[in-house]
């Protein structure tokens, strides 16, 4: 084994590793997606908005559940276009009584260091910062 192919290895374990203490980021690997409904995909949205509430914006809002997630296009990577994506929408039963339109995506490839996909979610009124744009636009 060749010092380069020592490297390679101890890099791409380092990364794995790094990547499998992130759950449930973890769940999601290099393009071979999951689908908008997986249990993983849903959980990993209501904890990380959980979070968020908890640690940045503090309104007391929580996600009870995700209804109807369904599949809304894709974009595949190609010579142009070089990071596949799903799109993803459905409805938010927020602890307030409240239903929201919620919608995400899901990037091939964008993760840490570019070793596992992202995850990337906006709710509709919820987003005060307009990260996602107005109405989540970057997101639908």
């Amino acid at each position: 084994m060749t010092i380069k192919s020592l490297i390679l290895a101890f890099t791409l374990g380092f990364g794995v590793a790094l990547s499998s203490l992130a759950s449930p980021a973890a769940a999601f690997s290099g393009g071979n997606f999951p689908s908008c409904d997986a249990p993983e995909v849903l959980s990993y949205i209501q904890k990380r908005f959980e979070w968020t509430e908890r640690h940045v914006i503090k309104r007391g809002l929580a996600i009870e559940g995700i209804e109807r997630p369904h599949y809304s296009r894709s974009r595949m990577g190609d010579q142009y276009w070089s990071i596949p994506r799903i799109y993803c929408g459905g409805t938010a039963r927020m602890n307030d009584g409240s239903k929201r339109p919620i919608w995400w995506l899901i990037e091939g490839g964008m993760g840490f260091a570019g070793l596992r996909d992202n995850l990337e979610f906006c709710i509709s009124g919820l987003d005060p910062f307009k990260v996602y744009g107005a109405w989540c636009r970057s997101v639908r």
